[in-house]
């Protein structure tokens, strides 16, 4: 499943299997038709009206919370945490995704990360969060976890958090682009040697 999740930076990926799914569009290179775009939050750089607009076919759902979903067109979702949904045959569940210890994604904002199934798969796409105590509920087979600290869970709470959901492979995001560097992603990696296999995908 892996070798189907290509990196473009930041916290962008897509994944290819029964449908083409993209996570958070920032600083698209070359136009593409997504099946269903998930949107994480409203910051500039997960929810970017430019970049959704060079991915977006006349049949692309977009998923997206509320404050985010006010500033887009087309086939718009609009989901809150805790939320389930089928999106073309895709098994889509929302979930929590906030700051603890800092102020930039506050819990009251209902702001999301999503567990989607790919090919049988569970992909855990955490957005701009914390470790958080409802990842230790959290089931998913491959999960994309930010590892760059300032805005987000640094690498050392990105492994406690690896280490709850318990995932076959871990691939860690947001970092090397406005925060971070690809240091985070090796200790990331380095702290969850023999437990969690971690997959440092190279950005595309």
């Amino acid at each position: 499943m892996v070798e189907n999740i290509h990196w473009l930076g930041h916290d962008t990926f897509k994944i290819i299997g029964e449908k083409v799914i993209y996570t958070d569009p920032f600083k698209i290179k070359k136009k593409d038709t997504a099946d269903i775009i998930l949107i994480t939050h409203e910051h500039y750089d997960h929810c970017s009206s430019g970049d959704l607009k060079m991915l977006q076919g006349p049949n692309t759902a977009i998923v997206a919370p509320a404050d985010c979903a006010k500033k887009l067109s087309g086939n718009i979702k609009t989901v809150k945490p805790g939320d389930t949904l089928n999106v073309s045959g895709i098994e889509i569940e929302v979930v929590p995704s906030y700051n603890t210890n800092k102020q930039f994604h506050p819990k009251t904002n209902g702001w999301v990360g999503y567990i989607f199934t790919v090919d049988g798969k569970r992909v855990y796409m955490a957005g701009d969060t914390d470790y958080i105590p409802e990842m230790k509920n959290f089931k998913a087979d491959i999960a994309l976890l930010p590892v760059s600290g300032t805005y987000v869970m640094t690498a050392e709470e990105a492994i406690k958090a690896a280490l709850d959901i318990n995932p076959k492979v871990a691939i860690p995001m947001h970092y090397d682009s406005i925060v971070g560097t690809k240091d985070d992603a090796k200790r990331f990696a380095a702290g969850l040697k023999g437990k969690i296999e971690v997959v440092l995908l190279k950005q595309e």
